[in-house]
């Protein structure tokens, strides 16, 4: 691809180094941003360098977060009685966009994955035992992608509660064996967290 601004060049590479973003859609986008009024880049720049200064993972549950708790913990209308354990934040996002969940969540930050050098360890694990210990928890739900490593994990954090005095469960699987819990459609994400099953 031949550019006649190194500026452009150098702006297309930045962006086709975003996951899912080629050379083609990435030179889109710079041209769009060419053509805007410079308001539009000086808002773009700013709101992503903010991102990147202030956000941080919140300290009770692992969600991304503006402040050191998460508007989640934080809502006094959420249950905390609940703790819906997930991957990854996307995972969050999926299952809030369902609007049938109305408990907290607690993120891993991934699967046990000897293959790839994850143990659990790596994950957020110990602090959902600290968690599951409060009184006021009476169920942990194993919200986690249905694969080998997803299933590990599951097996793996279920012994670790078996001195807590909580209820885990699992999503039903209406998710595909093998899926992505992202890419899995909003009734169908709902509907495996309603029709959850006791482990």
């Amino acid at each position: 691809m031949q550019f006649s601004s190194r500026l452009i060049e150098d702006a297309v590479n930045a962006f086709a180094g975003l996951p899912g973003i080629g050379k083609k859609t990435a030179l889109r986008l710079v041209l769009s941003l060419v053509q805007r009024p410079t308001e539009d880049s000086v808002h773009l720049a700013r709101a992503i360098a903010s991102m990147r200064e202030n956000i941080q993972h919140c300290i009770t549950c692992g969600n991304l977060s503006d402040q050191t708790v998460c508007s989640i913990c934080r809502d006094q209308r959420r249950d905390k009685s609940i703790i819906c354990v997930v991957e990854s934040i996307r995972d969050v996002m999926a299952i809030e966009e369902t609007q049938q969940y109305r408990g907290v969540y607690h993120v891993l930050g991934g699967v046990i994955s000897p293959i790839e050098g994850i143990g659990p360890a790596d994950l957020n694990i110990d602090t959902l035992v600290q968690r599951s210990t409060a009184p006021e928890v009476r169920e942990v739900i194993m919200a986690i992608s249905p694969t080998i490593e997803g299933d590990t994990t599951i097996f793996y954090i279920n012994k670790q509660l078996t001195e807590a005095d909580v209820q885990v469960s699992s999503i039903a699987r209406g998710v595909s064996f093998g899926g992505e819990l992202e890419y899995a459609d909003e009734v169908t994400l709902g509907r495996s967290i309603v029709a959850r099953r006791k482990l």
